[in-house]
């Protein structure tokens, strides 16, 4: 999207604002077809948890996504977007069995990572196939906090566990349709990310009933030019050749599955906000906006970099400008950024607002979540309206102490 765009939607919603690009979604989607386009049963299932807007999730749907998602709530969203139950996998952690069996009602397909849940819920519905999400104790993404694929991860059932998963699945009689794995966010080096495949692959021998196996994602998206990304191009060309030899030697053509989130909706993301004051002290000079890690809470959750441009200056003098919001904390966007000359009532917009930037928004300090635009066809759609002091409130219950239980 190009800085006029940006402006005009600026001027039309005000901020703070999240905008999504509609094209940009669709061009990662067909880039990640494209590269395994040698699968003949290829599923692509959005991690919603990255953006969970319903209408993000029904352009999701058109695009012929399935769904990939965490929770009960991110399952009945699917639902209402349009998607089928059986297009929807649900891997949740760490949550009750309730849950589990609420959801596999729904239809489902469920997605375990746990030997006690599986036990329990083999015992209770064995003729509900189920997946295992397995821990192939492979490192494969970025930091711990990204990285669930370690051997210290509360994610999957550790790939030395597969004896016990498999004295469970005869005890109970259940069945294992699919075999699962995660190794984490920001996948640099696909020799290792191949080599945590090649244990999904010696585990998925175990079982006799297969319909699918998952990959998970984590491929890395650029931050800034120059940036290094996951190559996959290069995935898809090494791990379809794979795959094929795995299916021979198991006897099925199953399907392979993603689960990408990131990779789909980041670079697709711009969040605008308006500078409301430049505050110069002895060492530093502070370019203030209207938001905060309210709003935007990954650079100081996990340090993550997006970069920050003047739109409303775009061709002015860069200057050294650390970029802070208004909420009552430290709450830095970027440090010491080169930027375009910044003045009172400018417009910044942060790129790579598209994953875990609204979904993680809240109301510190009793501020109001932004607004959302989908940028769909040279038309700006508000698919989230702005909050106000009503929708802060509404769930409060506000208690008269004199008149309830006295003063």
């Amino acid at each position: 999207m190009n800085d006029s765009i940006l402006q005009n939607i600026a001027q039309q919603e005000g901020g703070p604002t999240y905008i999504y690009d509609s094209a940009k979604i669709k061009q990662q989607f067909e880039r990640l077809q494209n590269a395994f386009h040698g699968i003949k049963n290829l599923r692509i299932n959005y991690a919603c948890k990255a953006l969970s807007n319903i209408s993000v999730l029904s352009f999701m749907k058109s695009l012929g996504s399935g769904l990939d998602t965490v929770s009960i709530q991110e399952v009945k969203l699917g639902i209402k977007a349009g998607f089928e139950p059986k297009e929807i996998i649900y891997t949740p952690n760490g949550v009750c069995l309730d849950e589990i069996e609420r959801v596999a009602k729904m239809g489902a397909q469920i997605n375990i990572d746990s030997l006690s849940i599986l036990e329990q819920f083999g015992t209770k519905h064995p003729e509900v196939p189920v997946c295992i999400r397995i821990n192939p104790h492979v490192m494969a993404g970025g930091n711990s906090n990204i990285s669930v694929g370690h051997i210290d991860s509360k994610f999957g059932i550790s790939i030395h566990q597969i004896p016990h998963v498999l004295r469970i699945v005869e005890n109970t009689n259940m069945t294992i349709n699919g075999v699962h794995m995660h190794t984490g966010s920001d996948i640099l080096d696909i020799e290792v990310f191949l080599y945590a495949a090649e244990i999904l692959f010696d585990a998925a021998l175990q079982f006799k009933d297969l319909e699918f196996l998952d990959f998970g994602s984590g491929f890395k998206v650029p931050y800034y030019e120059g940036d290094i990304e996951t190559n996959i191009e290069e995935l898809g060309e090494k791990l379809t050749e794979r795959f094929h030899r795995f299916c021979t030697t198991y006897g099925s053509d199953l399907e392979l599955a993603f689960e990408p989130g990131k990779f789909l909706v980041s670079e697709a993301g711009y969040f605008l906000t308006k500078v409301n004051a430049v505050k110069q002290t002895t060492s530093t000079v502070f370019a203030q906006v209207d938001s905060g890690f309210n709003h935007l809470l990954r650079p100081m959750l996990y340090g993550s970099h997006h970069e920050i441009r003047n739109i409303s200056n775009p061709g002015g003098k860069e200057r050294f400008y650390t970029v802070v919001g208004y909420i009552c904390e430290t709450d830095t966007f970027g440090n010491n950024r080169k930027i375009a000359e910044i003045t009172e009532e400018d417009i910044l917009v942060f790129k790579n607002a598209g994953a875990y930037c609204f979904t993680m928004a809240n109301n510190y300090n009793s501020r109001y979540r932004p607004s959302e635009v989908l940028w769909h066809n040279n038309n700006a759609l508000v698919i989230r309206k702005r909050e106000n002091f009503e929708d802060l409130i509404h769930n409060q219950v506000m208690v008269d102490f004199k008149e309830k239980i006295g003063s």
